[in-house]
């Protein structure tokens, strides 16, 4: 068994309304956010490869072109967009239509992330 990745960027705003008054992420921010798609399975050895890259992107772009520039608050079942509930967003929209898909690593900052493998 192999794990390829495929990665995407988009950027998004967002404000998280269950943190205490005076929180900074209270307020409305925005962020570069950095995702990785996981997907695991064998190596096919006539095509060489787990999944063509482009698969994976024929899946991912559309869910990731809704992410971006978006206030991801206003997007359905995201109104506490934190990075779990962001991540947990992406995987219920993509996992019936990516067979082998192992996890997901969202990055909100360069030092600031969450991976996550499903239910």
């Amino acid at each position: 068994m192999m794990t390829v990745y495929k990665e995407f960027t988009f950027d998004a705003a967002h404000f998280l309304p269950n943190v205490p008054e005076g929180h900074k992420c209270r307020s409305l921010h925005g962020h570069t956010y950095q995702v990785k798609i996981y997907v695991k399975g064998p190596l096919d050895d006539r095509a060489g490869w787990v999944i063509d890259f482009t698969d994976i992107k024929a899946v991912c772009k559309p869910v990731i072109d809704r992410l971006d520039h978006a206030l991801l608050n206003e997007l359905p079942g995201l109104k506490n967009p934190t990075a779990e509930n962001v991540a947990n967003w992406i995987w219920l929209q993509i996992k019936d239509q990516m067979p082998g898909l192992q996890r997901i690593e969202l990055k909100e900052t360069p030092t600031s992330g969450v991976i996550y493998e499903g239910d």
